[in-house]
């Protein structure tokens, strides 16, 4: 889930960021922890071994027969495996 809050009024800027905070802290019941790896850049190791989940090590091994050297490292990146 992302909550984007946007307003016109910069006098609404307190009230609004402090509803876009109670919204998200409401919703985290209701959340499974993880990232969709479209939203991610380069957050490191964890972060995409969190986006791809159970899939992660699964995907490490295809990365290393089709991408030995890492060539293609670019944002979320799988690390191929040893």
């Amino acid at each position: 889930m992302i909550a984007w809050s946007v307003w016109k009024d910069p006098a609404d800027t307190d009230k609004n960021i402090q509803w876009t905070r109670d919204y998200w802290t409401a919703m985290q019941p209701f959340l499974v922890e993880g990232s969709y790896v479209n939203y991610q850049s380069d957050e490191g190791q964890a972060v995409a071994r969190s986006a791809y989940g159970v899939n992660y090590d699964r995907l490490a091994v295809l990365k290393a027969k089709y991408d030995p050297t890492n060539f293609f490292r670019m944002n979320h990146n799988i690390s191929p495996a040893s």
